[in-house]
């Protein structure tokens, strides 16, 4: 059976670097969990580690947060569905937010529940996703300052998650200005403004994060120590929170081309084959993954440099043990990192082990 690993001391190893710099800078952050999918062991872990705000984008995560930690700020990070309103204002001391008429249903679900429920209002600067333009923001302010059981805890922005727009000193700049023309427009303080994720971290790092922004949510970085604008790990950050392993189930050496008729197979691809390798053989292992485990090859790098991925199926994944040094057999685990987005998957697996080390 296939396992992943997560690796205590590395995870609190990023967590504290995190927690140093924002703090050498005057910085609230949050960490970002949905990653663990509501993996209890997991969230008591890093839940452990600190008393931040934390945030996630599912329900049924804020619910197993709040069980763990019933005292810790949660922030619910994409706009409410209106069928999940009484379990956002329930579970989610914050919710993210575009629409004023969801902000009306839960100033309405707030009050039923005698709470305050905390907003902060997403503008859009260019990414495209969730974010109100900002030429519509100061009508839409002055509604919003009108409902009861509402506080306006910020505002926020979310770039390079859709469209791949990276953030910089000119776009965070115009985040400031919009909270000073409120604060100007209605008198009334914006405390938090929410420059964005992961993504931000390298311009706070070169010093190019305006005064203004004063509050990260980190997911990605935090779990593998990532700079997104060049790839590279930081320095002083460790990339190997998550490692999986898969058992082999078979190996064999066989042609390296496919022989018969070939049509496209269940993923849509067709096999392209060079014909003058025809006559070519290698050594084949079949591990017990698959794409319902991984979402696509791309996702999982092999940690032996030498093993390459040749392919995968629902349930398999095909690699090539040809150049390797090492003598797999039948049995053996091979090793993988892995990609933010691989690591969702396999989190989200119940056919995948999850333990720590």
């Amino acid at each position: 059976m296939a396992y992943i690993t997560l690796n205590k001391a590395s995870l609190e190893n990023n967590y504290r670097y995190l927690q140093n710099l924002f703090s050498q800078h005057d910085i609230d952050w949050a960490p970002v969990l949905k990653l663990l999918c509501g993996n209890e062991s997991y969230l008591k872990f890093v839940l452990s580690l600190g008393d931040e705000q934390v945030c996630d984008a599912r329900l049924s995560n804020l619910k197993m947060i709040k069980k763990i930690k019933p005292e810790v700020d949660t922030i619910y990070i994409k706009p409410p569905a209106k069928r999940s309103i009484k379990n956002i204002v329930k579970y989610a001391d914050v919710s993210f937010n575009t629409e004023f008429t969801t902000i009306k249903w839960l100033s309405e679900e707030a009050g039923r529940q005698n709470k305050e429920h905390r907003i902060i209002i997403m503008i859009e600067l260019g990414d495209l996703r969730e974010g109100i333009m900002g030429d519509h923001l100061m009508d839409f302010y002055k509604k919003i300052f009108q409902l009861p059981n509402i506080k306006v805890a910020g505002i926020g922005t979310n770039l390079n998650c859709l469209s791949g727009v990276m953030p910089s000193k000119d776009k965070l700049i115009q985040l400031c200005l919009y909270e000073q023309l409120i604060e100007a427009r209605f008198d009334r303080k914006i405390n938090g403004v929410s420059g964005g994720s992961s993504v931000m971290v390298p311009l706070l790092l070169k010093g190019i994060v305006p005064q203004g922004i004063n509050h990260f949510r980190v997911g990605e970085t935090l779990f593998f120590g990532v700079d997104l604008f060049s790839g590279e790990t930081i320095p002083g950050m460790k990339d190997d929170v998550f490692t999986l392993h898969s058992e082999i189930i078979e190996i064999t050496e066989k042609p390296e081309l496919p022989y018969g008729q070939l049509e496209e197979n269940p993923s849509g691809e067709k096999f392209d084959m060079p014909y003058d390798d025809f006559d070519k053989t290698h050594k084949r292992g079949i591990l017990d993954i698959g794409l319902l485990d991984i979402s696509k090859p791309d996702y999982v790098i092999p940690t032996d440099d030498d093993v390459s991925i040749l392919g995968a199926s629902s349930d398999m994944l095909v690699v090539d043990l040809d150049n390797t040094k090492k003598n797999y057999k039948v049995g053996d685990l091979v090793s993988f990192r892995l990609k933010y987005m691989g690591a969702l998957r396999v989190m989200n697996s119940k056919y995948i082990e999850k333990r720590f080390i």
